[in-house]
């Protein structure tokens, strides 16, 4: 068969993603701490944008009467201007709504320039402070565990080179107290004996509190034991095997450690009393606190109102007045589109920031009308929830749902929940009856082995048949997956811990 060269035309379709909606779905997805950040970013990038000052929506530089008749517009074509946004964007569409408002955000108010000073009588700590004195915040700091090791390091007596070494392992400790490093690394990093190292961790195993610097839970656990002098051979062959403690197999424990069950339980008594993770009581990094994005309040007459948290919504505005200046100075046609590109980005940034918050409200009120039992009833009253019921009530596609609520929390009268909370798998229930959502049946499983004593500590079975008086079709298989996702022992574990008088 001869090759030869021919033209063809063929017609299809396909979705461009520009990259002003690459962006703006990737602002759905963002955290507030991670939008904030971005944000930042987008105006050191962009001469025009700028942070919005004040209270109310952040719109652009305008005259006083434009902006009121722009407000009390945005107002009336409020509703119908979101669900637009949600469908181009579920779309495709390279359009947004028509609106100049931006997502609101207070200022986060940072000094800069003249006023913002550093208080050099605090220079070399490593730390940030503010200009204004504050003896009670420097007396209220707690100690971490580091700078208490190397405080009692500084008076433990040692030559300069083993000194080193403890600063080095004390780097290798965890906040819980545990020395993660190895200690041949740590010998060859320095250059020294493997045996200079491990006299030297024995000596900083000294330290206080008791237990710290161990290299493993045995470890760390003997080393309380011996201080109160309860290290005997039957407590160290219990150290051994405290996969069989766990298990709570006091016949194999007595085999192993030549005592009896009576004193079996005295020694995993003791155990109890000792501290595992000695680092503990000392301060370490904080987790951030989770700043939720949605409010949910109830109302006097019983019903939810769902607003957004204003505080962290970025307020950017476009600088008209710097880019009539800047743009009446251009002279180059390089210079000119630049500018036109600053304009057309910060625009877009302002409409997309805007366009976010309106979906995540939407979906948000969605979410809370679906599972209004909730915030009446508790946990118990969840409904099964999946992202397409959400996204076909509000007319988005789930992919575009399921961004929204990701890293996203809302606050209500019953604490603080990442929006993903809500979504819940769907359990059968009983003669054909509404399905039970499966975070309800967990916390069901949850509440009877809270209630259950040591006369009568129920099976997984006995679970099943008690769920199924509720009206829940369940298996003992999922029953059991539940109840080890809540980290509950097993019946013959629990009735261990019982014996035990756990």
């Amino acid at each position: 068969m001869a090759l030869a060269h021919r033209l063809q035309l063929r017609q299809g379709q396909s979705l461009v993603m520009t990259p002003q909606l690459q962006q703006a779905i990737k602002l759905l997805q963002l955290s507030n701490v991670e939008l904030q950040e971005y944000v930042e970013t987008e105006i050191e990038r962009n001469p025009l944008l700028a942070r919005a000052e004040g209270e109310g929506p952040a719109l652009d530089n305008e005259a006083p009467e434009k902006t009121s008749e722009r407000r009390e517009e945005m107002r009336l074509d409020e509703s119908d201007g979101a669900d637009k946004a949600s469908r181009e964007l579920d779309a495709g569409s390279d359009d947004v709504y028509e609106s100049d408002s931006p997502s609101e955000r207070a200022d986060a108010g940072e000094p800069s320039g003249p006023s913002a000073q550093l208080d050099w009588s605090k220079a070399g700590s490593g730390k940030q402070v503010s200009e204004d004195f504050d003896l009670e915040a420097i007396t209220a700091e707690e100690k971490s565990l580091r700078d208490h090791l190397e405080d009692q390091l500084q008076i433990a007596g040692l030559i300069e080179a083993d000194r080193l070494i403890g600063l080095r392992l004390i780097e290798e400790t965890d906040e819980a107290g545990f020395m993660r490093g190895d200690v041949h690394e740590i010998a060859t990093a320095l250059g020294v004996e493997f045996e200079d190292v491990e006299a030297v961790l024995q000596t900083c195993q000294g330290f206080e509190p008791t237990g710290v610097m161990a290299r493993n839970l045995q470890e760390c656990l003997a080393l309380q034991l011996k201080e109160r002098d309860r290290f005997d051979p039957a407590m160290q062959k219990l150290m051994e095997n405290l996969e069989v403690a766990a298990r709570r197999d006091f016949r194999r424990l007595s085999e192993l450690c030549g005592v009896d069950q009576e004193d079996i339980i005295d020694m995993l008594s003791e155990l109890r009393a000792l501290t595992p993770r000695p680092g503990a009581a000392f301060a370490g990094e904080s987790a951030p606190a989770i700043t939720p994005d949605v409010f949910v309040r109830e109302l006097p007459n019983g019903t939810f109102s769902v607003e957004l948290n204003a505080d962290t919504l970025p307020r950017v505005l476009l600088d008209r007045s710097y880019y009539a200046e800047v743009s009446g100075l251009s002279r180059t046609e390089e210079e000119k589109t630049f500018l036109s590109e600053c304009q057309a980005s910060a625009n877009w940034l302002i409409k997309s920031l805007d366009q976010r918050a309106r979906t995540i409200l939407k979906v948000s009120s969605e979410i809370v009308r679906q599972q209004d039992g909730f915030f009446v009833s508790g946990v118990r009253a969840l409904r099964p929830l999946n992202l397409k019921t959400v996204a076909d009530a509000v007319e988005m596609h789930e992919s575009t749902v399921s961004r929204v609520t990701s890293n996203k929390y809302v606050s209500t009268p019953r604490g603080v929940f990442e929006l993903k909370y809500f979504f819940s798998a769907s359990i059968p229930a009983t003669q054909g009856g509404e399905s039970h959502s499966a975070e309800a049946v967990r916390h069901r499983i949850k509440d009877m082995i809270d209630q259950e004593n040591r006369e009568a500590v129920l099976s997984d079975d006995q679970i099943v048949e008690r769920l199924r008086a509720f009206g829940i079709d369940i298996a003992r298989r999922t029953v059991a997956k539940y109840r080890e996702s809540l980290r509950i022992p097993s019946s013959v574990e629990r009735r261990r811990i019982f014996a035990v008088g756990g």
